[in-house]
């Protein structure tokens, strides 16, 4: 069991590299070649023993691409991690696995290092080879240990680069999650301001919309720097409708009331559900004429709706402009209309007459 756990805490440490089967690399391309120059051998490797297999990252004269661990040379020297593994004759050690061909033929020499994690951990084996007994000489083992080094290194540059490149990718996630909550909560704002600007019904602008309209600067300069008329039209005895009716047939009405004033207006004029059955229609850039030409349009396209019972409209109308009255004096004025327009009658559009 100890050894079970030792084992797989080494293979933990192997794969936070995630080496194992990758493309080939010129950098460790290069050390195999160092190695085999170095030590004067025909094979060379940097091999890695992953679970039952020994994989090479780099090889030189070496046939295979893997081999089985347990008949690897290189299995054998991860066993002592913190010894060089050197086997002059292999045919003197019938012990040793060799399996390994080396340009055909079977090694007779095998000298490796062990790859070690700074945990310790041996994750596999820079090693040289030969078909030939030979001996390496002191200078030639310790430059096969400084080659072991520098591999030990590039495989911790591999490891920093890829933990760097997890906590980027983390923090552009976290980044991406933190846009999407703002832009869930900029929604929401925007969904929770549309609900308390406009009518659920109609979608028109509400009261409470028509008063932060009115606030904005732009909207105000628009009623103190030009010509304008409010229309105040009002559906014709809404109550006996929906008496007679019923409340969602008048709902119907309400909508298709909506529906008419919006295709009989411009796009910068505004339309309001004022009240119940009330609806305010601010006409910017306008003159009292002009006024009247756009109220008959929308009375006009009420009378023809058809949704099952007659629905008509009466509609006050009054002007404004710079330097006269307020548009709260002038809504007083075209709500005067309106209720003339009522008193002859109803359906029909009544423009105010005040002198001034």
């Amino acid at each position: 069991m100890l050894f079970d756990a030792r084992e797989a805490e080494r293979q933990a440490a192997l794969d936070r590299y995630a080496i194992v089967d990758t493309a080939p690399e010129q950098a460790f391309d290069d050390i195999a070649r160092l190695a085999a120059t170095l030590c004067n051998t025909p094979a060379a490797a940097i091999s890695l023993i992953d679970h039952d297999r020994l994989w090479f990252k780099a090889r030189l004269g070496i046939d295979q691409p893997q081999l089985v661990r347990s008949r690897s040379l290189c299995g054998h020297a991860i066993d002592a991690p913190d010894e060089t593994l050197v086997v002059h004759d292999l045919a003197l050690h019938p012990g040793y696995a060799q399996r390994r061909r080396l340009g055909g033929q079977r090694p007779r020499f095998y000298a490796g290092v062990p790859l070690l994690s700074p945990e310790g951990h041996a994750l596999g084996v820079v090693s040289v080879g030969d078909v030939e007994p030979r001996t390496l000489t002191p200078a030639q083992l310790e430059g096969l240990r400084l080659l072991t080094r520098q591999t030990q290194h590039l495989l911790e540059l591999r490891r920093y680069l890829l933990e760097q490149g997890r906590l980027l990718s983390a923090r552009d996630a976290e980044a991406r999650d933190a846009e999407h909550a703002r832009d869930a909560l900029q929604r929401r704002h925007d969904d929770l301001e549309y609900t308390a600007t406009h009518d659920a019904l109609t979608g028109l602008l509400n009261r409470a919309g028509m008063t932060r309209l009115r606030a904005q600067a732009k909207a105000r300069g628009a009623l103190d720097t030009t010509r304008y008329v409010l229309a105040l039209l009002d559906i014709d005895h809404f109550k006996q409708i929906n008496d007679r009716q019923g409340h969602l047939f008048g709902d119907r009405a309400l909508c298709a009331v909506a529906d008419a004033i919006t295709r009989a207006i411009r796009g910068t004029d505004i339309a309001v559900r004022y009240g119940g059955e009330e609806f305010l229609i601010v006409l910017p850039d306008t003159r009292l004429d002009g006024g009247a030409e756009i109220a008959e349009r929308i009375r006009r396209q009420v009378e023809a709706l058809e949704i099952g019972a007659m629905i008509t409209v009466s509609v006050g109308i009054a002007d404004g402009g710079p330097g006269g009255e307020t548009p709260e004096a002038v809504f007083e004025r075209a709500d005067q209309a309106l209720y003339r327009a009522k008193a002859m009658g109803r359906n029909r559009v009544v423009a105010d007459d005040t002198p001034r």
